[in-house]
This record gives structure tokens, sequence and C-alpha cells, in this order.
């Protein structure tokens, strides 16, 4: 069969090309095989992807016993975790499309046949499956898994309890001593982070999209079951190119329907919307926070992983993981079975071969006794959010569900944790954070630390907090970002003052300015032009292109 690579090796005027790729040491007979590029995105400071080196080697092994050969290269990745709380965190959703173009332009300046693309964390995830979208040819997907959860005193904790163990200390309630312990247990080894955070999400939506083997997001990172998967994750890229299977044949319509109802169904980070949006829209499919909102009506939630509730992703894994949800929501048709996946088979067919089903109950529950009614997420507009906003329904206390308080005004994420690490927020205060949206900030900030520390010092559950920026999927709280138009557009949340009532209700998906609408009119009508924070390199490029978060954050096609 005619491959992509030939444009590299195949006829005597590639002769030049053929003596550079042997002086790598490949081979004649290696050169004939379907080529499989491998983007990796290992570095050494990021958990999850420390051990990807070693990973990678497996899925080289796979690749080579079905008849492929495998050219690995690197792609940059941002720890979220690490960069929360400063200026690198502006950076971590502007690496997406960086860390997308890095492999469009590996991908086409060598043109290999199939890709693997090897990530676990956040933005990696997301860029590598815009990369899959935009190139269109045969991909598949592999995450490095999930952390084990960290034990203390006989409890199972994530990173997610360290950031509230800070609101703690603040308080007063925990002895730094005690937060040293936590520093050096909740965390025990490679993975991404334990919980149902963004990266977790992203690795566990990859398989409802279609494009990553089943229980891809689960399986954790140490355990043998990792290694056979990245061994038949080597072999399913040769098959792909085989049968000339790409991501455009998979990540359809319905396939993102799916990917939505499962993130409803698992309690998915709020990053989702912003992401899920994303990958759509350089596939050429059309996905609004509408579809999550029709989605959230239909699909109950049917699991408590932290921060919504006990579980870890290691009990998913025990309990059936993804495939087991998706065998659930079946039953109800709440999933289209049709869309093709990287298994090589319908999503239907996989899911009868592999006999998915529920393991343990405690953990998935059963579809006619859901843990909620509607699904996790829930979707928001109003006066202050005329294009949405989101919040993680699944992890807001029942009494915040509605809240009405005066307006806190804060222009930055520094501004607003000092404020509450000061003891300058008090019981039904609803913290205002702006100007930190995608252009505003510029890159749209997570804001784990204000909401851990609200959490930590117990305000969770009597202040809200509202942001054109937006959360880690490690927030609980009445915490509700992505807030479109953001400030840096004129978006009204820009003519917010201090004292301002908002009302929030997060049942009816309202979010309202309790001013007159010629009020607003009038205080839009005398907001000053807004000043970019950054004005060169990288961040400043990205401010001058990047869309509003409810359009995903993308750039112009």
């Amino acid at each position: 069969m005619k491959k992509r690579s030939d444009l590299m090796t195949k006829g005597p005027e590639r002769a030049p090309h053929r003596s550079l790729l042997k002086a790598d040491g490949f081979t004649d007979n290696e050169l004939g095989k379907p080529i499989i590029g491998i983007a990796n995105s290992f570095n050494e400071i990021i958990p999850g992807h420390i051990h990807l080196d070693k990973l990678a080697q497996s899925v080289k092994a796979g690749i080579y016993a079905a008849g492929g050969t495998p050219v690995e290269f690197n792609t940059i990745g941002v720890c979220d975790g690490i960069a929360m709380n400063h200026e690198g965190m502006k950076y971590s959703l502007p690496s997406r499309e960086l860390i997308a173009d890095s492999i469009e332009i590996m991908a086409m300046s060598h043109p290999f046949d199939g890709l693997v693309l090897m990530a676990s964390c956040d933005k990696i995830v997301p860029g590598m499956l815009i990369a899959a979208a935009r190139l269109n040819i045969p991909s598949i997907f592999l995450s490095g898994g999930p952390m084990l959860p960290g034990r203390i005193a006989g409890k199972e904790l994530g990173l997610d309890k360290i950031f509230e163990a800070v609101g703690r200390v603040k308080s007063g309630v925990m002895t730094e001593e005690e937060l040293r312990g936590y520093e050096c247990d909740v965390c025990p080894g490679a993975g991404s982070c334990a919980g149902m955070f963004t990266a977790n999400t992203m690795c566990n939506l990859s398989e409802a999209l279609g494009m990553a083997l089943p229980m891809n997001g689960s399986i954790p990172a140490v355990y043998a079951e990792r290694v056979w998967l990245a061994k038949e994750t080597g072999r399913c890229a040769v098959q792909l190119v085989e049968k000339n299977i790409k991501p455009r044949d998979i990540m359809t319509t319905d396939a993102f329907d799916n990917a939505i109802a499962v993130d409803m169904a698992l309690g998915g980070s709020t990053n989702s919307a912003l992401h899920i949006p994303a990958i759509a829209y350089y596939t050429d499919v059309d996905i609004t926070l509408d579809d999550f909102d029709r989605m959230a009506q239909k699909v109950p939630h049917l699991t408590s992983i932290a921060p919504a509730g006990p579980h870890h992703v290691l009990d998913l894994y025990y309990a059936g993981g993804v495939p087991a949800i998706m065998a659930e929501l079946r039953k109800k048709k709440l999933i289209n079975t049709k869309p093709m996946t990287v298994y090589g088979k319908p999503l239907g067919k996989m899911l009868d071969e592999i006999k998915a089903e529920i393991k343990d109950t405690s953990v998935i529950r059963p579809i006619d006794r859901p843990v909620h009614q509607a699904g996790s997420l829930a979707v928001l507009k109003g006066n202050i959010a005329p294009g949405g906003a989101i919040v993680k329904r699944a992890a807001v206390a029942e009494e915040m569900l509605r809240h009405s308080g005066p307006a806190r005004v804060f222009n930055s994420e520094e501004e607003a944790f000092q404020a509450i690490i000061d003891r300058n927020i008090h019981e039904g205060d609803v913290l205002v954070i702006r100007y930190e949206g995608p252009k505003g900030g510029p890159g749209m900030r997570e804001m784990l630390s204000p909401t851990s520390a609200l959490a930590g010092m117990g305000m969770d559950r009597s202040v809200a907090l509202i942001t054109d920026g937006r959360f880690s999927g490690a927030t609980r709280g009445s915490a509700i970002g992505h807030v479109s138009p953001e400030a840096a557009a004129k978006g009204p949340i820009a003519i917010i003052e201090e004292g301002d009532i908002i009302e929030i209700d997060i049942p009816n998906k309202k979010l309202n300015l309790k001013i007159t609408e010629k009020e607003i009119q009038r205080r839009l009508s005398t907001l000053p032009e807004f000043k970019p924070k950054v004005k060169t390199g990288y961040l400043a490029r990205y401010a001058s292109m990047v869309s509003s978060a409810d359009k995903g954050a993308v750039f112009p096609k």
C-alpha cells in the first residue's frame, strides 16, 4: 500500500532522506514498514510524565511486534500544580495550542504514517487530541495513568487536600508540622494526581471520544497492566494505519456527545467545558456550552470521586472504569454506540467484546440509583455571563446551590488570595476575580489556591466565587468560572462594583447582578479600554489571537 512515509523513504530522489534516517540507525527493512511517530511529553518535573520514557519502550515493543517502525520525539508540558498561584500558571492553557503546533510541525516535516500520543496531564492531553484532529492521520492516545492516593491516618488523600490544608494552617486549625506530613504523603509517586481533576478527566474522556483503548484513563500508572496497555496501544497504532482509520472518522458529533455524557456521569473537571469544545472546533464539529447544558439535564451523575466525594481514580479502575459507565448509560440510550473507536470497532461492539459492566456499585452507581439525577456540571447564564459560565454542581454544598450576597471585587488572583488569608472575606460574600480570562490574564489561570484556602478555612459553605478565569479540577465549593464575555473584552463582569448584590441560582442555572438594565448599560458605556498586562513574548501573541472561554479559548483557523 502507498504510505505517507513514502514521501521520505521511496525512490532514488529520496536517497538523501534515507541517508539521514540511516544515520539514526534505521535499516532498509524498518524504513519499508509503517512508520509510527510517538509524541512523548516525558519530562522530569511532572509526576504524571516522569515515567513516560519507560512506558514509551513498551509502546515501541507493541509497534515492532505489529510490523511497524516507531520513531519517538518529545513535546513540552506544564505541571499545573507546580505552576499554581504564580505567573507560571498564565502559561498553562496557552501551552495547549503550542503543544498541538509542535506535533503538527513534527508530523508534517517528517511524514509519519501514524501517531501515538503520550501524555497524562491537563493541557497536554487536549493539546495532543487537537493535533490529531488537525493532522487527521491515524492516531491513538495513551495516558501515563493516575497516581495512587496517599494515605494519612488511615485515610486516602490526594493533592486537593494539601491545597486545602494550607488554608487550615492559615486559620490556625492545623500546625505546620501536620502540613509537612501532608506534603510528604499525599502524592506517593508517578501518575496524574489521584482525583477526578482535569488530567484524569481528560484521560478518561479520551476513551469516551474513542481515541484511547478501554481503561486508558483509570489503570494506575504503577500497575503492570499499564505496560500491557502501552504494548496494545502500539499494536493498535499499526492496525489503524493498515485500516486507514483516522481521527475524524472517530471524533464525530456523536462521539463528542458521548464524551460530554460520560463527563456528566463521571463528575469531571469544569475544564472539560473548555477542552471538549476546543478539540471539536479543530475537528470542524460545533460543540458549545449549550451541549453541556443539554447533557446535564438528561445524564445522571453516577460517581463520587474527589474532589466531589470520597473515592479516587484507583477506585474507578476497580469498579470497571469508563467502559462500565458507558455500558450503564447505554441501558437508557444516553450514549450512541455507533461511533468508530481506536479499538478498531464501533463503540457498542467494543463494549460487548470486553464485557463492560459495573464491578463495584458503591463507586459507580447503577443508572436507576445515581448520586444525583442531573449531570455533574451546570451552565449558568444571566446578565453577568450572557455567554455562559460553568460550575461543578456535584462539588457544591447543598446550602450554596442558591446564594445571594455582596460582591468583593478583585482584579487579580493575587489580590483575592491575599484578602482570603488575611481574613478580610466574610460569610455571605461573593468574591469576583476578573481580568483573569484568556485575553485578560492572559492565559486564564486556574485558581485552586483561593478556592482551597476558602475550603480549608471552612468558608466553602458560606462564600461563593465567580471569575472569568478558571479552576483546577481539584476545586470544590460554589466556584463559578469561565464567565463570558471576559472583563478584558468588556464583558459585564467588568462593571461589578464592591457591594453590588450578586444572585446565584445553580438549580435554575442563573447568575445575575441585582441592578437595572439601564445601570448595566451606563456602566458598560463608561468602561475604559483594556490595557494588556503582557506586551511581549508568547503570552502577548496568545492574548491577541485567543477566543473567549465559551468558545474553548481557541485560535482562528
